[in-house]
């Protein structure tokens, strides 16, 4: 029985989601602040920043779908935060607004305890914008950044690759 189905540890779950639901009005903010000028690039390093702390503690409790789908958003936010492209940090900025989006629920079917990832949420639209952004990002790289766990991983298109085949898009 993992952290998540153990009743005797609902409180630490619980406790999880209530500091995620803040971190995520956090990132809520700078996407707004995105939104009207998504130029700003060092906003996308600032979500990359917050996503990365519900990344260790969702990984602390063994929510590891929700780990690995906050890793994606990272790599995401990090990646677009080396262009200068307007239209293509619109989209980002869009894309990251629909990850933003899919992690609530996410979180709020942890804290409901009816935890069915993201198989139970219409991802389609979703898959589709991270694969055209997939593309955009191959000539982009960032080997300063480390993002996951083991800090020998650089941020480099075949984790983003990796990411998107371990959460099933």
């Amino acid at each position: 029985m993992g952290l998540l189905d153990d009743p005797s540890m609902r409180e630490i779950v619980v406790e999880f989601c209530d500091e995620s639901k803040e971190l995520l009005d956090e990132l809520e903010t700078v996407l707004e602040d995105l939104e009207d000028d998504p130029t700003r690039v060092e906003l996308l390093e600032k979500f990359g920043q917050v996503i990365d702390r519900i990344m260790g503690a969702a990984r602390s409790i063994g929510a590891d779908e929700i780990g690995t789908f906050c890793e994606l958003g990272k790599a995401i936010g990090y990646k677009s935060s080396q262009t200068k492209d307007p239209a293509l940090l619109e989209v980002v900025v869009g894309v990251l607004f629909d990850s933003h989006e899919l992690l609530v629920k996410m979180i709020d079917q942890i804290k409901t305890g009816h935890d069915n990832g993201l198989k139970a949420m219409n991802t389609q639209a979703f898959v589709t914008r991270l694969k055209w952004l997939q593309d955009k990002f191959k000539n982009i790289e960032r080997s300063s950044v480390s993002f996951s766990a083991d800090s020998k991983k650089e941020l480099d298109q075949s984790s983003i690759d990796d990411l998107m085949s371990s959460l099933g898009l």
